[in-house]
């Protein structure tokens, strides 16, 4: 009768072959990149600050590295609290050699589901199960890691178009009113974004437009 297979062992022994290092390091790059996008407040953030930048009416200002490094450093801070609880219950763990890769894993995705479950609305779930043809499980916790990841993506792009939107009006209602005083002074060669563009930084500067949303993206991760 043949011995059970160990499957830490059987792990442990395909990690340490010849050239599997290599092709490890890449997958775990491009794992890591679709992780990070996916199972973090990232692409809220990023969505939402490209948003602002564009309702102001400066597409390119700020520029797309000053975006996406606001975002990175706004993606950490949002996640610290996940970050610790990963560190204690998986990664310090596994550096001290007290548990394996496995398990790391394993332990890692308590920590990850409760964050993911915060951000996950009921309604992007419904439509995931709904779309599958399989009933929903009755506590959040039996939900299948794969559709959990989708419905939190899923639920942060429409937080994300929800605080664009109330970024937008404002912005929109400045520019009706500037292209109607001009319409009715006659002014119809003078392009609408000469004026309003001045009208919507001062405004913007003066309610501390950055810090505002900002502090939305951070509270609404909490």
């Amino acid at each position: 009768m043949a011995a059970p297979v160990n499957l830490d062992q059987a792990v442990s022994q395909a990690l340490t072959g010849p050239g599997i290092g290599l092709v490890l390091a890449v997958a775990a790059i491009v794992l890591g990149v679709g992780a990070f996008l996916l199972m973090t407040s990232f692409t809220r953030i990023v969505v939402v600050l490209s948003f602002v930048r564009t309702a102001v009416g400066t597409p390119m200002a700020p520029p797309n590295m000053v975006i996406v490094g606001l975002a990175l450093v706004l993606t950490v801070v949002t996640m610290e609290p996940t970050l610790a609880a990963l560190n204690r219950v998986a990664l310090a763990p596994y550096a001290a050699g007290h548990i394996s890769l496995v398990q790391a894993i394993l332990r890692a995705e308590g920590p990850m589901r409760t964050f993911l479950l915060h951000g996950t609305t009921p309604q992007n779930l419904g439509i995931l199960y709904h779309a599958l043809h399989r009933s929903a499980p009755a506590s959040p916790a039996a939900v299948p890691f794969p559709v959990l990841v989708v419905a939190y993506a899923i639920s942060q792009l429409t937080l994300a178009f929800q605080m664009a939107l109330m970024v937008y009006l404002p912005f929109l209602v400045i520019d009706l009113v500037v292209a109607s005083i001009l319409m009715s002074l006659g002014m119809i060669m003078v392009p609408p974004t000469v004026v309003s563009l001045p009208v919507k930084l001062l405004l913007f500067v003066a309610v501390n437009g950055w810090g505002l949303v900002v502090g939305s993206l951070v509270a609404q991760a909490h």
